[in-house]
């Protein structure tokens, strides 16, 4: 279905050093990159111009405007999008939605990657103790840096600081103007290795996706959608937490399945149970 079409990763922050290996071989695609997109008109980290779609439909506008650019049909995009991790509050989160478009067979395909993997932080800093201690916190220089005067300021604003010297004078610009300055990790894939590594996490899991075809149609894309809990405990019969089913719907068709026992078993270990362990 995609062999030997040309497929087009929509972005200007070389996320295809990490996509295009991926895919690649596993699709039989080939991939290239727009020269004119600029999916920075689509939003920045850091708020020179608002993203107004959310990030789903922001990844889905990335392609389409990829497909305009260059005339393929098939697309693939990206948006990433870092706070609170939805499970771990305390903890930062990454969370990359990849968004997977074929024109030509009307097919799209969604798969979101969250990860505690990050090293997305934010501090004010008044000194060069600090400036150094939060640079090694956060893995400066492999990962770039960002200056500017508060969290919301515009300008000035250096991003992409990767070298030490560089790093230093611009903080003695900012000291010597108003005693501080705001640090952030500069979340761009190219300057982010280890968000780098969750996109092609992602990337991994959306060809997966890709290479699940529907019993029925045999379109790509047949998942699972729904897990119902409740699998019995093995010492008591109580419901617990562990999956009993799973629910797989094919988006194109809306062909269903079954799976009972997913986990192999048709009871669960007593030490999960919340009546036999509270």
């Amino acid at each position: 279905m995609f062999a030997d079409r040309t497929l087009v990763i929509a972005t200007k922050h070389a996320k295809e050093r990490v996509i295009a290996p991926i895919f690649e071989p596993a699709l039989g695609v080939r991939c290239i990159t727009p020269d004119a997109l600029d999916t920075d008109e689509l939003g920045t980290f850091t708020g020179e111009i608002e993203r107004r779609l959310d990030p789903l439909e922001t990844a889905r506008e990335k392609c389409r405007r990829a497909m305009d650019a260059t005339g393929c049909d098939l697309a693939v995009a990206n948006e990433g999008s870092f706070g609170p991790h939805p499970v771990m509050a305390f903890v930062p989160g990454d969370d990359e939605i990849m968004v997977f478009l074929d024109r030509r067979n009307g097919l799209e395909l969604v798969v979101r990657e969250v990860s505690a993997s990050t090293n997305f932080a934010a501090q004010e800093v008044r000194g060069e103790d600090a400036l150094k201690a939060f640079a090694d916190r956060v893995g400066f220089p492999s990962h770039a840096l960002i200056l500017r005067a508060s969290p919301r300021s515009r300008q000035p604003i250096h991003k992409g600081i990767n070298e030490p010297a560089e790093l230093l004078a611009r903080f003695r610009e900012f000291q010597q103007r108003q005693g501080h300055a705001y640090l952030e990790t500069d979340m761009r894939a190219m300057h982010n290795p280890t968000r780098m590594e969750v996109i092609g996490d992602a990337a991994r899991k959306l060809v997966d996706l890709l290479q699940s075809n529907c019993p029925a149609c045999a379109m790509p894309g047949f998942a699972v959608t729904e897990v119902i809990r409740g699998l019995p405990c093995a010492a008591c019969g109580l419901p617990t937490n562990a999956p009993s089913r799973h629910l797989s719907l094919c988006g194109h068709c809306g062909h269903r399945e079954e799976q009972r026992n997913p986990l192999g078993r048709t009871r669960e270990d007593p030490m999960y149970c919340e009546f036999c362990n509270p």
